[in-house]
């Protein structure tokens, strides 16, 4: 018995994933996002936990969402709540991409302050995308909660979800800039010289904050 040409594909494009040579499984990806294919999803998800190659990864992501919302969102919130770090971390960023705002209950405080650096940007970018009109104020706080937290690419990407919220993180800010933690006080200046002024670059930024802090005049400030 001959199996349906479609069923032949779908076969020779579920394996392409598997292949050990990254090109395949990218060209794979790219296949099953361009006809996109329901019996695809919980494949293209099992793979998002596992997959070493970012670009591989940005494929698989870029296939899931051409999926119905409707059935890649429950999936995605799944694997939030999975052991692995990956599963944690790409599904996060699967949703920022996808961008329906039924997954963010899913977006808990847990996640965002996650101890993974890379589930917990993630998450600040998921939550700046999902964010219901309202919630901003309470999203703050608990970003807030992670001022100063590990180097230079951990607090650029807090600085720039903290700026896509826009005026209302200012008071949070400012209270933040009188911190105990010198590194608290000096990303919290720094994002707000980010806010005020964008196309100076977090590096300046730092830099200034480091400086106002130093001089011990971040209370003068603004």
């Amino acid at each position: 018995m001959t199996m349906p040409k479609d069923d032949t594909e779908t076969v020779r494009a579920l394996r392409g994933l598997e292949n050990s040579n990254p090109s395949v499984r990218l060209r794979a990806a790219l296949a099953v996002g361009t006809a996109p294919d329901p019996r695809f999803i919980d494949a293209l998800v099992e793979r998002c936990a596992i997959e070493p190659e970012f670009s591989v990864r940005e494929m698989l992501t870029w296939a899931l969402t051409r999926h119905p919302p409707a059935l890649t969102v429950p999936k995605l919130v799944d694997e939030l709540g999975s052991e692995r770090t990956q599963a944690r971390s790409q599904a996060l960023h699967t949703l920022s991409k996808i961008g329906d705002r039924r997954a963010w209950p899913a977006i808990t405080p847990a996640l965002l302050t996650d101890a993974d650096d890379e589930v917990a940007r993630s998450a600040w970018r998921a939550a700046v995308a999902l964010v219901p009109d309202g919630d901003e104020p309470t999203l703050v706080r608990v970003l807030s909660t992670q001022l100063g937290r590990g180097g230079r690419e951990t607090q650029l990407s807090l600085s720039r979800a903290l700026v896509a919220l826009g005026e209302v993180i200012m008071p949070t800010l400012h209270a933040a800039t009188t911190d105990l933690d010198p590194r608290v006080r000096r990303h919290a200046i720094a994002t707000e010289q980010l806010l005020r002024n964008p196309d100076a670059g977090f590096e300046f930024a730092i830099e200034e904050a480091k400086r106002i802090v130093a001089l011990g005049t971040a209370g003068q400030e603004g």
